[in-house]
């Protein structure tokens, strides 16, 4: 097994915004740094993708949705659902996530796993974007490993505290994708879509009663679809403490709910790719512990 776990990541994560949009991108760049400077990563463990190819974006987004984002075209009320004043910056950013998901994908083939310092943006439809997701990562590299002919089934595991909405309407007729969303019941978005399951929760669900089903679910799954690969959205927003999740999980149940995931991908041999999705603790801390406990999971598990 290699000791390295590819970490796709690049320095043009980072965007000139102001105050109100600055604080859920800090981690991106802290991230990394946490990770290097305790050990857990080393440098030659990180590489800068490619933007992600019109030809890749386009088998997932409507060609007059991605030529208004290139031509920063769309009208107001889009960019008010994106979150996001709109740039060539951001564009550029997006295209970058989705490469990087992408060669992550290529990678774990080969490694057993990839991560992604960012991405999971799950909220991208194929016509429009929503929540800060303009283009969906995780739906684009799951298509390209389709078209490349390097798996035939694939599981889109999200345990973001959000419904993975946009995924679920990309794939909704592709039965070579099967959708998996885990969420707050009353979370974003309002208007669920129909994922090809849903796993809903109530307020205030604690880790106890989170770490069973999923320990539950994951069984069945894996009898239902027979996944070849499977993509992982490990968003930290199922936490107590997160401004935008209506869970009650402490960051030790977010650890072993990695553990859950990834230790059943490694014991049935299926290669994961997993995107960072959501958290938005009060506290960057919270936020940098939460994810790098990912990160220190996969690497006790894989190496």
């Amino acid at each position: 097994m290699s000791s390295i776990i590819p970490i796709a990541f690049h320095n043009s994560f980072r965007l000139t915004l102001n105050e109100k949009h600055r604080f859920p991108m800090e981690k991106y760049e802290l991230l990394p740094q946490q990770l290097i400077l305790e050990g857990t990563s080393k440098i030659e463990d990180f590489f800068n993708p490619k933007p992600a190819s019109l030809k890749h974006v386009l088998r997932v987004h409507e060609k007059n949705y991605v030529n208004r984002l290139l031509k920063l075209s769309l009208t107001k009320n889009e960019i008010r659902s994106i979150g996001f004043p709109l740039s060539n910056d951001l564009i550029s950013r997006e295209f970058l996530i989705a490469g990087g998901t992408i060669s992550g994908a290529d990678k774990a083939l080969k490694t057993g796993i990839a991560m992604n310092i960012a991405g999971g943006t799950h909220h991208a439809y194929p016509n429009k974007g929503e929540a800060f997701c303009l283009l969906n990562d995780q739906a684009i590299a799951a298509q390209y490993l389709l078209d490349s002919g390097q798996v035939k089934k694939i599981l889109i595991l999200d345990l973001d505290v959000h419904q993975g909405n946009g995924t679920a309407v990309i794939f909704k007729n592709n039965p070579n994708v099967f959708t998996c969303s885990v969420h707050g019941e009353k979370n974003y978005p309002f208007r669920k879509e129909k994922s090809d399951f849903d796993l809903p929760l109530k307020d205030d669900c604690t880790d106890s009663f989170y770490l069973k089903q999923i320990k539950i679910l994951l069984p069945k799954l894996y009898n239902k679809v027979k996944p070849d690969f499977i993509f992982y959205l490990c968003g930290v927003d199922v936490l107590k403490t997160d401004r935008l999740g209506r869970l009650s999980m402490t960051i030790a149940g977010c650890k072993k709910r990695d553990e859950i995931v990834l230790s059943f991908c490694k014991e049935n041999n299926i290669p994961v790719q997993c995107s960072m999705g959501g958290g938005y603790s009060k506290e960057i801390k919270t936020i940098i512990e939460s994810h790098a406990n990912t990160f220190r999971v996969a690497k006790e598990i894989f190496t």
